[in-house]
């Protein structure tokens, strides 16, 4: 199956950063513990180092979970909101144009 995430998949980006060291279960972990979220939904759930140059994303499809790190070659990502809660929701445009750093 080719990752595809569409309209109907929830994104859950998590506002404050994670420990990169942890690496699948630590950061399941952290879904089900700071999120209050099953990662075994199928929804994408992103996470971000604290120096904003590394973000994580993980998403199960009924076979098993992706574990993706995307490592920018220079400078930082531009957008992360701030908020009070754990997580905010994203569209998947907006997906798009953090994956970018737009």
């Amino acid at each position: 199956m080719i990752l595809g995430i569409s309209e109907h998949h929830k994104i859950f980006l998590a506002v404050q950063p994670i420990d990169f060291r942890t690496r699948l279960d630590g950061t399941l972990a952290i879904c089900r513990q700071r999120l209050a979220c099953d990662p075994g939904t199928g929804h994408v759930f992103i996470f971000r180092n604290k120096k904003m140059t590394v973000i994580r994303c993980i998403v199960y499809d009924k076979n098993g979970f992706w574990f993706m790190e995307k490592r920018l070659s220079k400078g930082k990502y531009h957008f992360w909101p701030k908020s009070a809660y754990s997580a905010c929701e994203l569209t998947p445009l907006q997906l798009q144009q953090l994956l970018g750093n737009q």
